[in-house]
């Protein structure tokens, strides 16, 4: 928790200019991460049952 305690700091004393680019990276950043998930889940067959649904209403 220490980690994110000092993130918290220096996040909170960034000037404006600085926070809106921090903003930008952090929602790339994440966007990034979200990616990577949805394709580690759908290449391990976690997402089939969707797929099988859309299937279903055809």
């Amino acid at each position: 928790m220490i980690e994110v305690a000092l993130l918290e700091q220096h996040v909170s004393a960034l000037d404006e200019d600085s926070f809106s680019k921090f903003c930008a990276w952090f929602h790339e950043f994440e966007q990034s991460r979200w990616d990577k998930k949805i394709e580690v889940d759908s290449n391990s067959g976690k997402l089939d049952f969707l797929i099988d649904a859309a299937l279903a209403e055809q």
